[in-house]
Parts: structure tokens; sequence; C-alpha cells
């Protein structure tokens, strides 16, 4: 039986349903821990206003992480930290996607700019609950140190470019996927393990008594920064294979099952 005081986790394809709900036994499991003073914190590659409408349905949320660890709130919605990368390093990262001729997006002002008309951007406006705008040529576009840069593209071309950007960027910038289309570029001190790190002495909490959930690439750092690890079964092999423990699949309610019976020390419920 393990004791932790805070869960940091995952939305997409951890805690999200694959149709972007939350069932209400995680909501009642959430509200329950914390009720009895566990804390809990969201960590996603979302944006800050993407992930809005999420934490406003789980629980009291004292703080949270954002853009892959590029980004920390308060509960209030107040700015704790913020990690960018250089005008000149967002232009070279936009010049490497336009070798591969492949889609891309920046952030600012609540909205994101991408580069191509495509069903990339028409599927990330309905999934991010963000809206989008066509700029064209992005590098031009962008005058202004970055949070992140998104690319898309199907699943063996973002195999190839992974391979190749961290490769080109190691040591300059964090290279990461949190799904199989998507090629992530942040700080590379943004990672949500570094930010896990923040956050805990920001709580007076010990990374020992964290436990993590995930189910991708960009969710590593944050799984091996906590004191306990726990993958999702329906997370890549490469994730599952560096945890201490799997549990049931994102459509199964796993984060919620599995801090019901570790924390609460309560059985399974449909």
């Amino acid at each position: 039986m393990i004791t932790p005081k805070a869960a940091a986790f995952d939305l997409d394809d951890t805690l999200l349903h694959n149709d972007l709900s939350i069932s209400a036994y995680t909501k009642e499991v959430f509200h329950d821990l914390s009720n009895n003073g566990f804390i809990l914190i969201p960590s996603s590659g979302r944006s800050q206003m993407s992930m809005k409408p999420f934490l406003n349905q789980i629980a009291t949320v004292p703080i949270y992480i954002s853009c892959n660890g590029a980004e920390i709130w308060d509960g209030n919605d107040q700015l704790l930290y913020r990690e960018t990368f250089s005008v000149q390093q967002a232009h070279e990262i936009v010049a490497f996607g336009r070798e591969y001729n492949c889609y891309a997006q920046a952030y600012g002002n609540d909205r994101f700019y991408y580069n191509q008309k495509s069903v990339f951007s028409d599927r990330y406006a309905a999934t991010s609950m963000l809206s989008g705008e066509y700029v064209g040529d992005l590098e031009s576009f962008i005058d202004e140190p970055q949070t992140k840069i998104l690319m898309m593209a199907e699943e063996k071309k973002i195999s190839v470019m992974l391979l190749e950007a961290q490769k080109r960027f190691k040591g300059k910038i964090s290279v990461t996927s949190s799904k199989p289309y998507f090629l992530e570029f942040n700080s590379l001190l943004a990672t949500k393990g570094i930010a896990l790190s923040k956050v805990s002495k920001t709580l007076s909490i010990h990374l020992h008594d964290i436990i993590a959930f995930g189910d991708s690439l960009n969710d590593l750092s944050m799984l091996k920064a906590a004191g306990y690890s726990v993958a999702v079964s329906n997370a890549r092999l490469s994730v599952i294979s560096q945890c201490d423990s799997i549990c049931l699949s994102n459509e199964e309610d796993g984060v919620a099952h599995f801090l019901s019976e570790q924390v609460l020390h309560k059985g399974g419920s449909d």
C-alpha cells in the first residue's frame, strides 16, 4: 500500500475518456480525495485555456501545469512560472518543420496560429476548445518568445521527424510527443518533470510523496520525477516499461480506481 499526499496526472488519454469526458465516478473520487486533504495536480500539454473546462469539473485544484511544463498556475489562474524559448529558436523550429512540409502552430492571446489550412487545424480547434487563426508564414508571424510550438502529421512522418528533431535540437530545445501524430517543442527547461519539482517546493511536499499518472512520451519526465509512477494500460509500451505500476485504461477510469483503492482504501466501483 502506498501513501502519497498528492497526485500529478496527465489529461488526454490518461484521465479523460476518448470523447474528452470525465466520468461521474472520477469526479466523485476526486471530490473525496480533495475533501480528505489530498492534493490534485493536473499536468497537461494543453494550454491553460484549453485545460480550464476540465479543471472546473474535478474538484479543488490548488495548482496545475500546462504546455508540457512551460507554465505553472495556481488555483485562481494566476501565473506562477513560465519558461519560453527565444524568437530565433522558434524560427529554427518552424524552418525544421518546413523541411518536411509539416503543419505547425504557435500560441498566444488564448488562441493558436497555424501555417497551413488543413484538417489538423479543424481537429485541434475541436479538441482543444481554442480558436485558431491562419497566418501562412509562421516564421514571419512569430516575433516574441514562445512557450510551445506544435506540429502535426501522419504517425509515420512524426516518428521520423521526432528522431531527427531530437538530434538536431539536442541540448537546445525539449522535443517530445503526447500523441503519435503530435510533435511538440518547448524550452529545454520546460518539461513536466521540472515543473513538478517546482510545484513540490511551492506546496512544501517532497517529490517522494507524489504519485504520477501518464500515458505518453511527454509524461516520462514527470513519471520519473515522482515518488511513484503509474501508467494507464493504454499507454505507450515504452512508457509502461518505465513505470512502477499499471492501472486500468483512461476509458475505464484507471486513475480514479487506483487512487480510490490506494489512497481512500475503497474497493472498485462502476
